[in-house]
């Protein structure tokens, strides 16, 4: 299709009309619109250009390398010559070069070392609806040129799902325009089955495909791990000859991910298995067909842990409406959705902005180098957290990036050219520092490529050691390999070649030949460089877990040769809630972590309560970070800390672990009681079990001196402890208010029972009441108490708070049934004039026995 057959060649008109009269403008145009190869030559002899270059920023390596290309074929040149591009580690531009394709990244870069941008007229921001934090940082950067320095700049913004509303007001109420979107029809269809993994069910609908339609297949997964499973059901699958399976993904060589691209051969087609790479600006020749299996994967960074996780969810609106545009870029299209119409009405309408997820040191970086201390004062569609900012800017003082003022250091402007994430580049710096170059360079080549090894059959092996021996030649280690491991040939090389680009941008040469021999803990300094939080420590016991420095665990996922190590740096986890599965990791020794890391570590006495012994711990340990190097025994402790860890010991047991006595209980309940009954009295204390638990440290530790174990609670004075709880004038008014027995009628003296959270109870012999119209009270009236009347054998035979209504009414009912079974007791008529008694009649004054 030629550039006038474009559909968005039609609102050329208007754009260069409304560039010519506005510095910024939003173009909304649909996949299929052709505004990423399009309108960038179209644009080249504008007036308002002024023979400045175009620079037009797309968010993946691939799809800058591919649009550069395409553009250039079109206008019968090769790239570099009119069109060029610069990616990381690549670059094919010239003096004639006016259009430069660049990564997110690479923007940045040119931005901090050249702040005016003088040789740019115009810079594209493509598929913007992506919003990687690179994007937004950019064009926040260029707002504030914009602005401040150049007010001929001019800005363009493109999308194919954006909400062109909120860009345009970011942008100064910038003009919207709006392209037709593609020329030819796509058929939807949804084969899904909610119960079914679509990953499972993908290579029987791909075959399924291949025999009902023609065409090409655009297939996509959410990651790499996905793409190989589903490449090797179709490759026992015995697909027809004429069928290729080719994946593509961004950790691929760049002639796989070219093959990937490519037209068919004639009379061959291609299943193109892809992750959301393939999701914009690319055009996959031949492709008619698309598969989604309506997943993404997307990085989430966990702030108290330092980490960034992959993970999968369910593809959004604005992710699925562009794969689907893949299959009407040439032709009629089809897109089987693997999902069914009512799931497809739930999706989220747009996928989150990467900044409000991610890691943020890169632009705390970003920001300090361009002389910004905090985020508001540039603008942004999604201001950065501010708990993510402040954690970057902190590991960035730990990396030394930055002063104490927030200021960056001469370090971090090293850091900064060097294009890599500062725990990266800070890595880097620290080994040329220590003439370690050439690993620290391999090493962050390993980190940043594919993985080198495959384990096709075996078990996995994290060791970077050994993959250093792989991709470097120099037999530094001589690592045991595993019998089912494989070399992936074109990761290795990619390794190299990153390796030697980094090893270019810090000056130093990167041979093949061996060169002066590494130190054992080599690999495991440079990666604690990077990673102080990720520093290991192997937990005593037989499973091979371990302890971050950020306090955090770790676990191999089987037993392999770095599971015995007693310390280690694990560079490379998979994020995971809870434990985090190591990947990647080199071992390190005790006496390296003291040499290198000496500033980390710490001595601290440790006093606290071992819940398996029941009694107080005493030890000195060795920490970085949070995790614990080695321990000690503790001479000495600190009595304080030892009764502060006997307190948090007795909350642990709960407070029944002290000697308490049903008198101690009694009394505790007795001033609750006069605390809690209404109208409250604040000035009885707090002592329900709840508040001495929280307040041990004040009450209790004066009286545990010597006290360290469970067993030793027993001989502690806790009458003593508690009672000093209560002031003397309170300790005399408690016997009044709150007495612990009732005389009653006959004389007897009778305990009343408190109980926590009860009314009080008096439990007394009906006959030992009569004469008493009104129920005894306490607490000074406010409160009556419950009377259990109990029969002549010690029974309950009424409960009431009211006893002048008892004998007015139920009495009579009591004394007809007791009266039969307890006829030597005294039962009279009328139970306010008879004298109360603890005998049988016979022995009541005035009152014979009952006839015979």
């Amino acid at each position: 299709m030629s550039q006038d057959q474009l559909p968005v060649t039609d609102i050329l008109p208007a754009l260069h009309a409304t560039l010519a009269r506005h510095p910024s403008v939003v173009l909304v145009a649909p996949p299929g619109a052709g505004k990423t190869t399009g309108l960038p030559p179209l644009l080249l002899e504008a007036p308002w250009l002024t023979h400045r270059k175009i620079l037009l920023l797309e968010p993946r390596r691939l799809a800058a390398r591919a649009a550069a290309a395409h553009m250039a074929k079109k206008m019968g040149e090769t790239v570099g010559e009119t069109v060029g591009y610069r990616v990381r580690a690549d670059t094919r531009v010239s003096a004639r070069t006016r259009i430069e394709v660049v990564t997110e990244g690479v923007l940045t870069r040119m931005l901090q070392s050249d702040p005016l941008l003088e040789t740019a007229g115009l810079v594209i921001f493509d598929e913007f609806h992506e919003r990687s934090v690179h994007t937004d940082v950019g064009l926040a950067l260029c707002l504030d040129v914009q602005e401040a320095l150049r007010n001929d700049l001019r800005l363009l913004v493109m999308s194919a799902t954006l909400e062109g509303a909120a860009v345009s007001r970011l942008l100064n109420q910038a003009p919207v325009l709006e392209s037709r979107g593609r020329r030819f029809p796509v058929e939807t269809r949804y084969v899904g089955d909610p119960s079914a993994n679509p990953i499972r069910q993908v290579p029987h609908l791909i075959r399924r495909i291949l025999v009902e339609e023609n065409g090409d297949l655009l297939v996509f997964l959410p990651g790499g791990k996905e793409i190989r499973h589903v490449g090797r059901e179709l490759e026992a699958a015995d697909l027809p000859p004429d069928v290729r399976v080719l994946p593509l993904y961004g950790a691929m060589g760049r002639k796989n991910q070219d093959q990937a691209i490519r037209p068919s051969a004639p009379g061959m087609r291609k299943v193109v298995l892809a992750t959301a790479i393939a999701e914009s600006s690319l055009t996959i020749e031949g492709v008619r067909i698309v598969v989604d299996t309506g997943r993404m994967r997307q990085p989430r960074f966990d702030i108290g842990r330092a980490m960034t996780r992959l993970v999968t969810i369910p593809v959004t609106r604005d992710a699925a409406n562009q794969r689907r545009g893949r299959a009407g870029r040439t032709g009629p299209g089809v897109c089987y959705r693997m999902w069914n119409k009512e799931t497809d009405s739930r999706l989220v309408p747009q996928r989150s902005p990467e900044i409000l997820n991610a890691d943020l040191s890169s632009l705390a970086l970003e920001l300090a180098l361009w002389g910004v201390r905090t985020p508001e004062e540039l603008r942004w569609l999604d201001p950065p957290p501010a708990a993510a900012m402040e954690q970057a800017r902190q590991l960035l003082r730990e990396l030394n990036a930055l002063d104490p003022d927030g200021q960056v250091s001469a370090h971090g402007r090293q850091m900064a050219r060097l294009g890599h994430s500062p725990r990266i580049a800070h890595m880097l710096l620290m080994g040329k520092e220590q003439k370690l170059a050439p690993a620290a360079c391999l090493l962050a080549a390993l980190l940043t490529e594919r993985d080198p090894l495959l384990f096709p059959g075996g078990l996995r092996d994290s060791d970077l050691r050994l993959r250093l021996d792989v991709v470097s030649d120099h037999g530094w280690y001589k690592a045991p390999s595993d019998p089912g491991m494989a070399v992936d040939e074109n990761a290795r090389r990619a390794v190299r070649k990153a390796a030697a680009t980094l090893s270019a941008r810090l000056g130093c040469v990167f041979s093949k030949t061996a060169p002066a021999p590494l130190p054992p803990d080599a690999p495991g300094i440079l990666l604690a460089c990077a990673y102080p939080d990720r520093i290991a420590v192997r937990r005593v016991g037989d499973q091979p877990r371990f302890v971050l420095a950020n306090g955090r665990g770790a676990f191999f996922a089987s037993r392999e040769p770095l599971s015995a190590a007693p310390y280690l740096v694990a560079a490379d986890l998979d994020g995971r809630p809870g434990e985090a599965m190591i990947l990647r990791a080199a071992p390190i020794s005790l006496e390296a972590l003291h040499q290198w890391f000496g500033h980390l570590i710490r001595e601290q006495a440790v006093v606290e309560w071992d819940k398996r012994t029941q009694r107080v711990s005493t030890r000195r340990d060795l920490c970085i970070g949070r995790a614990v190097l080695k321990s000690s025994p503790l001479p000495q402790a600190d009595p304080v800390q030892v009764t502060a860890a006997m307190c948090d010991g007795i909350r642990q047991l709960g407070l029944a672990a002290l000697p308490w006595t049903r008198k101690l209980r009694t009394w505790q309940a007795r001033i609750q009681l006069l605390r809690e009954t209404p109208p409250q009295d604040n000035r009885w204390p707090d002592v329900s079990d709840a508040r001495l638990s929280e307040t041990l440290d004040t009450w209790l530790a004066p009286f545990l001196a010597g006290v360290t174990t469970r067993g030793q609670l027993a001989r502690m004075d806790l009458a003593a402890a508690l009672t000093a709880l209560l002031p003397w004038h309170l300790a005399r008014d408690l016997e009044k208010m709150a007495p612990t027995h009732c005389t009653v009628p006959s004389g007897s003296r009778i305990p009343i029972q408190y109980a926590p959270n009860a009314a009080p109870v008096l439990a007394v012999r009906l006959q030992e009441m009569f004469g008493l119209p009104d129920t005894p009270t306490i607490a000074g009236g406010r409160l009556a108490l419950t009377l259990h009347l109990l029969s002549p054998a010690g029974r309950p035979v009424q409960v009431t708070r009211d006893l002048k209504s008892f004998w007015e009414t139920a009495y009579f009912e009591v004394r007809r049934d007791l009266k039969g079974r307890y006829p030597k007791h005294y039962w009279p008529d009328d139970p306010l004039a008879a004298a109360p008694t603890r005998r049988i009649k016979s022995a009541v004054p005035g009152v014979s026995r009952c006839p015979p």
